[in-house]
């Protein structure tokens, strides 16, 4: 039984420090489609605007103010370093795109964030219920010691 017990602590275990892996991954993808939201709505209001007065960052949260002229078409890193050019609205697709993604993701790791869950409370109340078994057992053989009369005076 306690080679049970401890089977089932070291699947806890696991199972906990998988558990905060998803709910870091979960606070990652949630601040991607905060971004995601913000770069979208940046760029809807850019469709309105023949210049735009913006902030540019310099660096270490060093900002300067500059005057964006019509924007016909932007630059969007598409990843492993390569950065190709589009039009606002191939821009705005593109970002809706990874929007939808980073959601499904999200949905995914909740998915699974509930399933740990669950697994981890299994195996709480199957070593609660061990941890009872062998109380009682061990209750069982005080009270036979005691009745058998060993301890008669």
């Amino acid at each position: 039984m306690d080679q049970k017990m401890n089977e089932l602590l070291q699947q806890s275990r696991v199972l906990e420090a998988y558990l905060n892996d998803i709910i870091s991954r979960e606070a990652t993808i949630t601040r991607l489609i905060q971004e995601a939201h913000l770069a979208s709505d940046a760029l809807q209001n850019m469709l309105n605007e023949t210049d735009l007065e913006s902030l540019t960052p310099i660096g270490i949260g060093v900002y300067t103010k500059a005057i964006i002229p019509s924007v016909k078409k932007l630059l969007v890193n598409i990843g492993a370093g390569v950065t190709i050019e589009k039009t606002k609205e191939d821009t705005i697709n593109y970002v809706e795109s990874k929007l939808n993604e980073f959601e499904v993701g999200l949905r995914q790791l909740s998915n699974q964030r509930q399933q740990i869950s669950i697994s981890m409370e299994q195996i709480q109340m199957q070593i609660n219920q061990m941890v009872r078994q062998a109380t009682s057992a061990q209750s069982t053989k005080k009270q036979k010691f005691a009745n058998s009369g060993s301890f008669k005076q």
